[in-house]
């Protein structure tokens, strides 16, 4: 690798960071110079062949394939953002959707009301299309779990979150008997995680299609579950057009979900 005229210190400086830092990840100007590179060190090491830049801001090691995920940790690690994998994908990872397509083509990320995904991020081709949803549903601290990957660990949508995820983005984004379906592998979950996740939810659509699927797949821990601290709201909620009317919980579902129930709203 060409050095030019960079001083051993400079190079020493280099090997550190690559050293250190995981493979397969973004490195990020800003958090770069928190750590002591500045950058016109950056620009150096860019010039060196040592980096290169993938969009403003944004750089990897030269010649490294990232994907989104190595993008995604270094919004968690470098920027403290709350952007995760989620839904659908999030329970994929932790293999709870035995029956997907694990190298799914779509990959679902959620993150708060305010965050927005870096320009470097949205522009760069990662192979997969992303569909990003921002939303205030849950709170941006709760309900995670941690994935080990090769060379780096993600923070992602824990089972309940993931779940409750798939619940927001139904009907429209989501199918409901894939939610279902997902719900029904659902069999081990911890109440006390589900009670807080609920009881912090301000989605009135999810608590209600949350309850109803895992009742309806007969799941034990349900039963260790406080119903009365959720706040259910009040009125009906026609989830879905032409669907069966569930009086229990006030929603209206796919006939599939009800296909004994004659009650057609």
């Amino acid at each position: 690798m060409y050095i030019g005229t960079m001083s051993t210190a400079k190079v020493s400086k280099i090997n550190q960071l690559l050293s250190s830092h995981p493979q397969g990840v973004v490195m990020l100007s800003s958090w770069l110079s928190k750590q002591g590179y500045s950058p016109d060190l950056q620009k150096r090491y860019r010039q060196s062949g040592w980096l290169e830049s993938i969009g403003t801001g944004a750089m990897i090691r030269t010649g490294e394939t990232v994907n989104y995920k190595g993008a995604i940790y270094a919004l968690q690690q470098q920027l403290g953002m709350s952007i995760h994998i989620g839904g659908r994908t999030a329970l994929a990872m932790l293999g709870k959707a035995h029956y997907l397509e694990l190298a799914t083509k779509k990959a679902i990320l959620f993150g708060a009301l305010q965050e927005k995904l870096p320009l470097w991020f949205e522009k760069r081709n990662w192979g997969v299309e992303l569909a990003y949803y921002q939303s205030s549903f849950l709170p941006p601290d709760m309900g995670w779990t941690s994935v080990e990957l090769k060379t780096f660990s993600l923070k992602v949508s824990a089972a309940p979150r993931a779940l409750m995820e798939c619940l927001y983005l139904a009907p429209k984004n989501q199918e409901l008997l894939e939610c279902y379906e997902l719900m029904e592998g659902l069999n081990n979950l911890r109440p006390e995680r589900v009670q807080k996740l609920l009881e912090a939810c301000n989605s009135v659509k999810v608590k209600r299609l949350f309850i109803y699927m895992a009742q309806k797949a007969k799941h034990p821990w349900v039963e260790y579950l406080n119903l009365n601290n959720f706040d259910f709201g009040s009125g009906k909620r026609s989830i879905v057009k032409n669907g069966v009317y569930v009086a229990q919980y006030q929603i209206t579902v796919p006939k599939e979900l009800e296909p004994d129930d004659k009650t057609q709203l």
